[in-house]
């Protein structure tokens, strides 16, 4: 694979501690002036179904010969594995517990799999608790600068897979409150209005091409970008309005 110069960073580290700099002083120290985009660090704590989303949806954006450090690890320390995926002629690296495989599959699929097995790609001294640090980053940074992805340790089976998805699932709320569906528009190709279910309560929902085809305060489904149904509110936020959060089901069909 051609040298990388590009490292990707997602974590459930937040904002307000030190974790996120130390993995940045590691990379800088071992690959200088290598950049380091970060994706996002408020990953809700633990959730790596949520990392996972997150990942699928943006890795596609970078162009091939990207390396992706995905930390969502509440395993961390247990006999979990540490792996690289190798798709699309990206690099994934992080914990095995299906954090990675939906951006592999988003990316074209897993290519190779290694465990990281070389402890000189990690540092010398491993905390338990911070394989962001120790692990990760520094096995990234060698990557990045072109270190042979078979030096990172031996094959290694198929990785861990969250569950697909259910049908109508609430995939992720964003920071507007629109509300993104394991659905995709065509799904309902030829309705002009959806009935979206919650609970005991339904909502006539127009669809539409974007938010403000419908009068402010009013409920639309539209494509988003990550090419699935979402529901929003013309400058309102959908999710308080339906009362959902990301993994409750909604029932969606056409309007009769």
């Amino acid at each position: 694979m051609a040298t990388s110069r590009r490292i990707t960073f997602t974590t459930d580290y937040g904002l307000a501690d030190g974790f996120v700099a130390a993995c940045h002083g590691v990379i800088a120290g071992l690959a200088p002036g290598v950049p380091v985009v970060d994706v996002s660090h408020l990953v809700p704590a633990g959730d790596v179904r949520r990392g996972a989303l997150v990942l699928a949806q943006t890795v596609p954006w970078f162009p091939a010969g990207s390396v992706h450090v995905a930390v969502v690890d509440p395993g961390v320390g247990t006999a979990r594995r540490a792996i690289v995926l190798r798709a699309g002629g990206h690099l994934l690296v992080g914990p095995d517990n299906g954090l990675l495989p939906w951006a592999a599959h988003a990316l074209g699929g897993v290519e190779e799999i290694r465990e990281i097995a070389n402890p000189a790609l990690t540092l010398a001294k491993v905390s338990r608790t911070f394989h962001g640090r120790d692990v990760f980053a520094p096995v990234a940074a060698h990557l990045a600068l072109g270190t042979p992805l078979a030096e990172v340790g031996p094959p290694a089976g198929g990785p861990v897979e969250l569950p697909a998805p259910a049908p109508g699932e609430v995939l992720a709320v964003d920071h507007f409150g629109n509300v993104q569906l394991a659905h995709s528009v065509a799904d309902f190709a030829g309705a002009d209005v959806l009935r979206v279910e919650v609970g005991e309560r339904a909502y006539p929902v127009p669809l539409r091409n974007t938010f403000g085809e419908v009068p402010a305060g009013e409920l639309v489904g539209y494509e988003d970008s990550a090419g699935l149904l979402a529901i929003s509110v013309n400058g309102g936020d959908a999710a308080r309005l339906l009362g959902v959060r990301a993994g409750d089901p909604v029932r969606v069909s056409p309007s009769c």
